[in-house]
């Protein structure tokens, strides 16, 4: 890693996990393998932090150590890319188990619980599929009905228009959420809060 740190991928230890590089790495790994419109790809970096909001859009009481799961939801991509879900079911459980290895040492690494609530996952997992409507919609060239059958409608009441960042804008944001988050989580200096909508700051 860039900073310094010797990752064993099939033995990770969180000792070996720094934000830095899980920034770093996901501002550079693009969605949709790269096949969208823009100047830019769009990132896994920015992809977190929208689905990070959704999520909070969804459950505005939602504890701010579960919004920083949704924010970490795809950290592991930042060593082993953004497959596309057609590939990863072709590879089948042995991927899936190195991917989970990896995303529990970086719940580890960042005072989550190993293992993610049911219910939080199901969330995460709406909000995830709420992003890639978006993005099929504004960047992959999906149409609006293709987009509703394969990714669902997105939350009532949420829109976002979606422009692609470069690489360094993209880490920038994303390391400063995930230390608003942690702050506000209780894993830093306890001086953040959640107003009433569940607002941050």
């Amino acid at each position: 890693m860039l900073s310094g740190r010797r990752l064993d991928l099939l033995d990770p230890s969180p000792l070996d996990i720094e934000i830095e590089d899980i920034a770093h790495g996901l501002a550079r790994v693009a969605r949709w393998n790269g096949q969208t419109t823009g100047e830019h790809a769009f990132s896994v970096a920015q992809h977190s932090l929208v689905v990070e909001e959704i999520c909070a859009h969804l459950r505005p009481d939602l504890d701010p150590r579960w919004r920083l799961a949704a924010l970490l939801h795809d950290a592991s991509e930042y060593v082993i890319g953004d497959m596309i879900s057609p590939f990863k079911a072709a590879l089948g459980y042995d991927y899936k188990a190195f991917e989970h290895r990896l995303e529990q040492a970086i719940h580890i690494r960042f005072g989550l619980p190993a293992r993610t609530p049911t219910d939080i996952r199901k969330l995460i997992k709406a909000a995830d599929r709420a992003c890639a409507y978006f993005e099929a919609v504004q960047l992959a060239g999906f149409g609006r009905e293709e987009s509703l059958a394969l990714f669902g409608a997105p939350p009532a009441g949420y829109h976002v228009e979606i422009d692609p960042l470069a690489p360094s804008p993209a880490q920038r944001d994303y390391v400063r959420r995930f230390h608003l988050l942690s702050e506000a989580a209780g894993f830093g200096p306890p001086t953040l809060r959640t107003d009433p909508e569940g607002r941050l700051g």
